[in-house]
């Protein structure tokens, strides 16, 4: 079968004929219709994370957005047949540890990101495997389409459940959102949705005016203002500041920036991982967070019985994945959609859809 093919760390990958992969005993084979193309993909072509212990090898398949047909079902798995339509959040659990007995499968203690270890290879490719497929494969609904659900794999579960799960987050709240790629307009249509006042922060005037066409009320442009803090405190009452805050991007300054846009007991969410320049580590605010007894709270993908929520929120005209998918690429184009990412040059998310 054709994939794009990781051989080092920011050189130009390749489309390569590869084995087709074997069918787990626990498993699924997928034939591969859909997968989007994420900054994460950027990142591992890299060689970024290794600090988290995660390192692109040579002949690594990247691609952790899927939708796909299944082709061939492991004989140990009860709940998917051939011929369904699927998807799966890009963190695969074992379904066995203390965290996935508790529902929690997204913190899995064995936990597998799909697409970045040789163990569970991507979907930039024509067929891929799934493992624990009963734990991680979700079966779509009849009527979706592909390209338009591709996100539900990474950046709009990732933000659905950072939302709706970690935050406590009400109708009539105020969000802000700093870093408007596909992760932080995910976050802000989803904060819209359920009643939130949203105010989305970027560099580029092209996602902030996708921010406001997924339902950010105020925008602010980073290089227009002397702090950001500050402007997005002044679009909230009594200019106290968000009641959640998300970085979904990931370096020092939307982290900071984040916090320091909180009101008193506010909640900062943290989706975006770091870059090669942080390494995982960022300094805080910490006295201000003490003073105002705010949060500081992680938000890791989203295991797979949560997608029922997003498919009843879809149904009901209330969320659309689809609104934030931007372009679709041929396998071809895989590699220049991932390289462009470096100049933050892509607007919501792209899919491939053609291999």
């Amino acid at each position: 079968m054709r994939a794009v093919v990781f051989d080092e760390p920011g050189e130009e990958m390749a489309i390569e004929e590869v084995p087709t992969p074997e069918c787990p005993p626990d498993g699924v084979v997928v034939e591969t219709e859909a997968c989007g193309v994420c900054r994460s993909d950027w990142h591992a072509w890299q060689g970024d994370w290794s600090w988290v212990g995660v390192e692109s090898k040579p002949g690594l398949i990247f691609g952790h957005e899927p939708v796909g047909i299944v082709q061939e079902v492991g004989p140990n798995v009860e709940s998917i047949e051939v011929g369904d339509r699927v998807t799966n959040p890009f963190n695969l659990a074992d379904g066995s540890c203390p965290m996935c007995q508790q529902g929690h499968q997204n913190v899995c203690e064995q936990s597998v990101p799909m697409g970045f270890v040789d163990f569970s290879k991507g979907a930039f490719a024509e067929e891929y495997a799934v493992h624990a497929a009963d734990t991680n494969v979700v079966t779509l609904p009849d009527d979706v389409d592909p390209v338009a659900v591709a996100g539900l794999g990474c950046r709009f579960a990732t933000a659905f459940h950072g939302i709706t799960q970690r935050a406590d987050l009400g109708a009539g709240d105020w969000v802000a959102v700093h870093g408007c790629g596909g992760v932080g307009l995910s976050a802000v249509h989803v904060a819209d949705a359920l009643g939130a006042n949203v105010v989305a922060v970027d560099l580029k005037q092209d996602a902030l005016d996708k921010a406001a066409e997924l339902g950010a009320s105020h925008t602010v442009k980073v290089d227009e203002v002397d702090d950001v803090p500050r402007a997005v405190k002044g679009f909230t009452p009594r200019n106290r500041g968000a009641d959640v805050s998300v970085d979904a991007l990931g370096i020092a300054q939307t982290c900071r920036n984040s916090v320091r846009s909180l009101s008193t007991l506010g909640q900062h969410l943290q989706i975006g991982l770091t870059t090669s320049e942080e390494e995982g580590e960022v300094s805080l605010p910490v006295d201000e967070i003490v003073f105002d007894e705010r949060e500081f709270l992680g938000s890791y993908g989203m295991p797979a019985h949560e997608y029922e929520d997003i498919f009843r929120m879809m149904d009901a005209g209330t969320i659309d994945p689809g609104a934030i998918v931007s372009e679709t690429v041929s396998l071809e184009e895989v590699p220049e959609t991932i390289a462009s990412m470096g100049d933050y040059d892509t607007v919501g998310i792209p899919v491939c859809n053609e291999f």
